[in-house]
């Protein structure tokens, strides 16, 4: 599983890390650069996936442009930029994957790249490890339309001449190379394969849609993925709308399906069962996504995220909460934390709200990060919550949502040295 992500030179950032957890937080204002962090998750996705390095910066024909495409993907005044991914796998073994390029002219090109495996000895407290390459590159002309990886041999490194345009360790993915190499690629390529971010645009899910197995960022294909589900995970769906999504709404949520429709049942719809609690003589309301609001299919799209996402992968929410009535926060809460760790999910969420950060608890301190800027640089940087050096005094103030809606977490934080 991902355990953190350091970014160098990408964007606002000139060096900072991200560390992820079962459930982490991401907060900070307008600007500060927390989508930036994101848009690094999702250019190493795409990379992962086989679309050139250029293609996931400016985006394809079913993709859309990452914010600031190739002008704003390296911090101004530098030549290049570094993301660099730590993998868990098993007790006592780290991948550490590297990606160095740069922009020449309209084109993003690898100038380094590398795949290292660490062995621990001690699998609980992870400190001393043998640590192996399991392939490099050599320096390269920035000119230059390949470069030489070099593959683990226990020597130099065997060569294999490679394309600048995409990642080195998707064209070594089909390559016949040694067990410890495939291993290593497998595990991480998986990995970045399978993060997924998810903005629920509900506009876009009011409607008839095509079956479809993987659900799409904007979640507009839900009812689709939905009703090709097998009928026991339809069943779980329909389970968990009772368990969390019933009392979203003033109304009580009955129950949720997706219907196939059409002479070839190759379309779905939402549908949902509403009634008034209070009275039990009204009748109770059946409706489609037309007239389901924003906040309930909002819940809908994250709560099938959760429910279809493979074991071990990383589920990325920006503005978690958008939509959603404060009050709901602690519904929401429970939700993320029960069916992440049911489904051994990592769950990286951004937010704005108070209320959502005051139904996290006290508990969540050490898995809150906040993006700010450097008071004197104004690069982005990011800051785990328990390293805010006047944490206890603030905390003595107010709660987190509190303390973060006043703007005293960016204010500690330009004074604090270092921070």
């Amino acid at each position: 599983m991902i355990r953190q992500l350091t970014l160098t030179n990408w964007k606002s950032f000139a060096n900072a890390t991200l560390y992820i957890d079962s459930l982490g937080v991401l907060i900070g204002t307008n600007a500060s650069g927390k989508s930036n962090a994101l848009d690094a998750f999702l250019f190493l996705h795409r990379i992962a996936n086989g679309i050139s390095l250029t293609d996931a910066l400016v985006g394809t024909a079913s993709q859309h442009a990452l914010r600031g495409g190739l002008e704003w993907a390296i911090l101004k005044g530098k030549e290049f930029f570094t993301l660099s991914i730590i993998i868990h796998d098993l007790d006592r073994m780290d991948f550490v994957y590297t990606l160095v390029a740069s922009i020449n002219g309209q084109k993003c090109e690898i100038i380094e790249e590398s795949l290292k495996r660490r062995l621990y000895r001690n699998s609980e407290h992870r400190g001393r490890c043998s640590e192996i390459s399991l392939f490099w590159t050599d320096p390269c002309q920035l000119d230059s339309p390949s470069i030489t990886a070099r593959l683990y041999n226990e020597k130099r490194g065997t060569p294999r001449q490679s394309n600048r345009t995409h990642s080195i360790l998707n064209q070594l993915e089909q390559s016949s190379i040694r067990k410890e190499i495939q291993q290593g690629i497998e595990t991480v390529l998986s990995n970045i394969r399978d993060i997924f971010v998810l903005d629920p645009i509900p506009a876009n899910m009011r409607g008839y849609f095509p079956l479809s197995d993987q659900l799409k960022p904007d979640a507009s294909n839900i009812a689709g993925v939905i009703a090709a589900l097998p009928n026991s995970k339809q069943d779980e769906i329909e389970f968990s709308v009772q368990e969390y999504v019933r009392h979203l709404p003033e109304r009580d949520i009955q129950r949720l399906w997706a219907e196939k429709v059409g002479r070839f049942e190759t379309d779905a719809i939402l549908y949902c069962d509403e009634h008034w609690p209070a009275n039990p003589e009204i009748p109770v309301q059946t409706m489609d996504s037309r007239g389901m609001s924003d906040g309930t299919l909002r819940f809908l799209a994250i709560l099938t995220a959760l429910l279809t996402r493979p074991s071990g992968s990383l589920l990325i929410i920006e503005e978690v909460d958008n939509g959603l009535h404060p009050s709901r926060a602690h519904l929401l809460v429970r939700m993320l934390r029960d069916l992440g760790v049911r489904r051994e999910v990592d769950i990286l969420i951004t937010t704005h709200n108070p209320a959502l950060l005051d139904a996290l608890g006290p508990e969540i301190t050490p898995f809150i990060t906040i993006a700010h800027r450097d008071p004197v640089s104004g690069h982005s940087r990011l800051t785990l919550l328990e390293d805010v050096q006047q944490l206890p005094k603030l905390l003595a103030m107010g709660s987190i949502g509190r303390l973060s809606t006043s703007g005293r977490l960016e204010s500690a934080l330009s004074t604090q040295k270092g921070g």
